[in-house]
């Protein structure tokens, strides 16, 4: 992932000044990464060694996205709206 594309979804989705560990801007960034990994495998649908960090960073978001949903209705659905996720 670029830098300028980082910086431009930690801005997007940080609640405050230099926020980096909310979960919005965490699932936004694994968000990122998995759509970037996802277009690897159609290129590359033999390559099973990126395949388990893949999945890796998947459960890493739902579980994210599941302690959100519990602290905070509004802020996950706010967040699956505008990242285009569907739940």
């Amino acid at each position: 992932m670029e830098k300028e594309r980082k910086q431009e979804l930690i801005g997007n989705f940080a609640r405050k000044e230099n926020d980096v560990g909310s979960p919005e801007v965490q699932v936004a960034l694994l968000t990122e990464r998995i759509k970037t990994l996802s277009e690897h495998f159609n290129l590359h649908p033999k390559d099973t060694n990126s395949k388990r960090g893949f999945l890796v960073m998947i459960g890493k978001r739902k579980k994210l996205l599941n302690y959100l949903r519990k602290k905070d209705y509004d802020r996950y659905r706010k967040l699956i709206r505008e990242l285009g996720l569907r739940k």
